[in-house]
């Protein structure tokens, strides 16, 4: 799903390959769209938070590494 906007200024949602003015659209399916867009950006907060957990694991990691390696 994307949308973007064509020259007359009316939001053009492509969805499957197929072209939707969104502004000619029912209310009902224009808040789907906009649940489908809350749920992206959702979706991408979730990842980029994974991906600071998995950094922060690695980090941790290599700490315990250095600690352990002093008992040797």
């Amino acid at each position: 799903m994307s949308e973007n906007t064509n020259d007359s200024g009316n939001p053009v949602l492509t969805f499957e390959g197929k072209k939707y003015m969104i502004n000619e659209l029912s209310k009902d399916i224009k808040e789907s769209i906009k649940g489908l867009q809350i749920a992206e950006t959702q979706l991408k907060m979730y990842q980029d938070t994974l991906k600071l957990l998995s950094i922060s694991r690695s980090s941790l990691v290599d700490q315990l590494r250095e600690k352990l390696k002093n008992l040797e």
